[in-house]
């Protein structure tokens, strides 16, 4: 059986006595790996290794760094194909959608390479004669990045690139559901002309690995893309050392549909959102607003849509989408549409926990109607291809329902009035709002959340700028001075 190695310095470590886990598909139940669970001597060492190459690489100019990446660039293209059906098989999902995602993770490297010449310092007028004040952009340090299980391959270019870009070096901590993309990546890294140490992969539980990754003293600052509960563990680690963290957690995204909108292309865009990645998407529409006037409608066609979403293995055929990444997700998903069926709510599709040959964790595409907005299944993050609707009379009542949300991720509305979208995108507290269009950002963009969604953000210029610090000079200078 495979058994996948922790990626320290340049070198993959004889796994020797460590503890492993196995690795299962989620459409199979099949065991297809075993990963180490890395100990905090492990992760000391991916630091100290990370640390010592800091020293070397932030001198490096950063169009030299940006070749570099473009030599990843061509390397993960070769090998597109193993990433691709690596990341179905531990994820499930479907072959093609894995494989757009391996070519994401290119792509983003492809963005920051040419970033490389937009790293920015400042020059700022003085209240004194003869003297210049300077604001230099200085690489935070070492980047400690703990990766989510969702996007395995995606998330790598959005972590990882940005941070080699500004001059910083990595540890790469791979979800414990989704290690074999993070594995096979570090040996595209080691196949590389990369100096030794710039990339580290290691995989690990949350408690242990996760926590020694974020409680380093030589981390300069810890990036974690996953759940709310796991973000606030993250920042008690990192508060010892006032470490700086960037967070990217849950969501519950609503959608606000106004009776003015293009119903059809409205029900096309609101599909997507809802089902990107089997729902397991932080920026997934999560919760449905329709106007009272063509509630009925809606309702009935992207209740037909979702009855003809199908379901399988990735690796077995062509499918909308895949399975839940484990059976503890399953049986979340299907206890917050059990919590609104005894609510009152009415299942049109779905509703139940599915097999494919008797094996697998999957969920039936679900569309839930007359919801109430105090609903569990409205306030909790479902995660899953769950989609529950509620209407409203006004936009007033859409927004404050909107807005009455423990979280802040992305957001969307449908309406064909721009004054309608004006008083949104200023009113709706969320990080990202979508109008007429689906859910999903753009790598040029900001992705950011607010409230219990998040700290600081990722992609473009200002997802660049988390990696970078500010180092301010004050220069005195008179050319007279010294000849008098």
């Amino acid at each position: 059986m495979k058994e996948t190695q922790l990626f320290i310095n340049g070198e993959f470590l004889d796994n020797g006595d460590r503890e492993m886990r196995e690795n299962i598909n989620p459409a199979t139940e099949e065991v297809i790996s075993k990963f180490p669970m890395a100990t905090e001597e492990d992760v000391a060492a991916a630091v100290d290794a990370a640390f010592e190459a800091q020293k070397s690489w932030e001198k490096i100019p950063a169009i030299e760094r940006a070749g570099y990446l473009m030599e990843l660039v061509e390397l993960v293209k070769e090998n597109q194909d193993l990433l691709a059906r690596t990341t179905s098989e531990e994820m499930g999902k479907p072959l093609s959608q894995a494989t757009d995602e391996a070519g994401w993770l290119a792509a983003y490297l492809q963005y920051f390479a040419a970033q490389a010449r937009h790293i920015k310092g400042e020059i700022i007028p003085s209240d004194r004669p003869n003297e210049n004040i300077l604001i230099y952009k200085m690489p935070i340090g070492v980047a400690g990045q703990i990766m989510p299980w969702n996007f395995p391959l995606f998330l790598i270019g959005r972590k990882v690139a940005p941070a080699l870009i500004a001059g910083c070096t990595v540890v790469l901590k791979a979800s414990s559901d989704c290690p074999n993309g993070a594995y096979e990546f570090a040996k595209i890294v080691q196949k590389s002309s990369l100096p030794k140490g710039v990339i580290n992969v290691i995989t690990g539980s949350g408690s242990l690995t996760g926590n020694a990754l974020a409680s380093n003293p030589k981390i300069g600052i810890v990036t974690l893309t996953g759940s709310t509960p796991s973000g606030i563990k993250t920042m008690k680690a990192a508060a010892d050392n006032v470490t700086k963290v960037s967070l990217e957690l849950g969501g519950k995204a609503p959608v606000i549909i106004m009776n003015d909108c293009k119903l059809d292309e409205t029900v096309d865009h609101v599909m997507p959102s809802r089902l990107v990645n089997s729902g397991q998407a932080c920026n997934c529409a999560e919760r449905v607003y329709v106007q009272e006037g063509i509630a009925d409608e809606f309702i009935a066609k992207i209740t037909e849509k979702m009855k003809a979403v199908t379901f399988g293995p990735g690796l077995g055929g062509s499918f909308d989408i895949g399975p839940m990444v484990n059976k503890a997700q399953q049986e979340h998903v299907d206890e917050l549409v059990q919590s609104a069926i005894a609510e009152g709510a009415k299942v049109l599709c779905g509703g139940k926990k599915a097999t494919v040959d008797g094996k697998g964790y999957f969920y039936e595409p679900t569309v839930i109607s007359e919801c109430t907005h105090d609903m569990r299944i409205m306030k909790e993050e479902i995660f899953g291809p769950v989609l529950p609707i509620t209407t409203f009379k006004t936009l007033d009542e859409a927004i404050e329902l909107a807005n009455d949300c423990i979280y802040g991720l992305t957001s969307s509305i449908y309406t064909t009035d721009y004054d309608t979208v004006m008083r949104a995108m200023n009113e709706i507290k969320f990080g990202e709002t979508y109008v007429n269009r689906e859910h999903f950002e753009a790598f040029q963009g900001f992705h950011q959340g607010v409230r219990q969604s998040g700290i600081g953000g990722e992609d473009g210029e200002r997802g660049l700028e988390e990696y970078l610090e500010t180092h301010i000079c004050y220069i005195d200078w008179d050319l007279n001075r010294n000849k008098a």
